[in-house]
């Protein structure tokens, strides 16, 4: 089962794919990727949300880790640290 920054990887890359279909012509095989890429996506906006209810009834919010992977797969592109 993937974790939400993985399905978040994942629907990018499905959107990339279906970018480099639509450019030779296979309209209907990037169709099935982008609608592949819309589930995962739905799947990691799910996932975020649900990392932002409370852990044990009185902590609020995701770990440093797992705001870290968040970080990594959906934070800025091209910022530094």
């Amino acid at each position: 089962m993937a974790t939400g920054p993985e399905h978040y990887e994942q629907a990018e890359e499905l959107l990339a794919v279906a970018a480099d279909y639509d450019q030779d012509g296979a309209k209907e095989t990037g169709d099935r990727c982008r609608t592949e890429a819309l589930v995962r996506a739905l799947l990691a906006n799910t996932a975020a949300t649900a990392m932002q209810t409370a852990v044990d009834g009185s902590e609020p919010g995701m770990s440093p880790r797992e705001f870290a992977e968040w970080h990594r797969v959906a934070g800025a592109k091209g910022a530094t640290s």
